[in-house]
């Protein structure tokens, strides 16, 4: 009866942490209807991604992931990747958008690192230069293998979040980390509850993405309960919660010459700072 009882009192710990701290960083809006209205909300670039004309010959691989729209982003995230071939010169964007259903895989939806309605994007990954063709090249093809192209749920999936872990199983290269508060990214159908986990690089358990387990170097080990993950990541050492994502270490992850490649776009919003490591 104490072990319950400690148990329960931890998992309360946990998630009121992440609780109130992501409301502590929910934006604050003046009520008016134009702020609540997902018509008008900004979608302009949050100047993060590269000029893709500076960056002709370099291949380009970047995933987002920003605050879904309105009180859903207390508690999650949309993602989305963006890529260039070399010898290009614009971003070609993939994300699953769950209102254009039964088309729920969306190709160009928004702009490459554009606001998603209103909510400013964080860079998760980014690959740049060599062997990035090779990676492009099998992002298309977890893309076109994907499950569940003409179905949605936002919880507890398919959902876009389900979309970015199935790229990042089909892609390990990718070396994706989803946040814990990426709800979603552990839907697995009853029929195939074992396999590995959105990193690419990990183990899984998880019955329809409501209860589970995942574990491995990138992402530590992480448990989820009703679809709300927590656990502790080692590789970067921060606690991993339920609604907040993440406390401690950024997990950011950048490859290739950030000096070759050239400078981010200047934002023409207001300025986002973006923890990037050279891994």
């Amino acid at each position: 009866m104490k072990l319950g009882k400690s148990i329960t009192i931890t998992l309360l710990a946990v998630f009121g942490l992440g609780l109130g701290l992501s409301l502590a960083q929910a934006p604050v809006t003046n009520g008016s209807a134009e702020a609540r209205s997902w018509q008008t909300a900004p979608k302009h670039s949050a100047g993060i991604a590269p000029d893709p004309a500076q960056l002709a010959g370099v291949a380009l691989v970047q995933v987002y992931a920003a605050p879904t729209y309105g009180w859903r982003g207390v508690f999650a995230v949309h993602p989305w990747i963006i890529y260039k071939r070399a010898g290009e010169t614009a971003y070609t964007r993939y994300d699953v958008v769950g209102w254009r259903a039964p088309d729920v895989v969306q190709r160009n939806y928004a702009i490459p690192d554009g606001l998603w309605f209103g909510a400013s994007p964080s860079l998760l990954v980014e690959h740049r230069g060599e062997g990035v063709e090779a990676m492009i090249a099998a992002i298309e093809a977890a893309i076109d293998s994907y499950p569940h192209a003409s179905e949605y749920r936002s919880y507890p999936g398919p959902n876009s979040n389900t979309f970015l872990a199935h790229i990042g199983r089909e892609v390990p290269a990718l070396k994706l980390d989803l946040p814990a508060n990426a709800i979603g990214k552990d839907y697995r159908p009853l029929t195939s509850p074992l396999g590995i986990s959105p990193t690419g690089a990990g183990i899984q358990a998880s019955l329809l993405g409501l209860f589970g387990i995942s574990l491995g170097l990138q992402e530590g080990v992480e448990f989820n309960l009703l679809g709300l993950n927590f656990g502790l990541d080692l590789n970067r050492p921060a606690l991993r919660l339920p609604f907040l994502g993440r406390l401690g270490w950024d997990d950011a992850r950048a490859t290739g010459s950030m000096a070759e490649a050239g400078p981010p776009r200047p934002s023409p919003g207001p300025a986002m700072a973006v923890a990037q490591e050279e891994r």
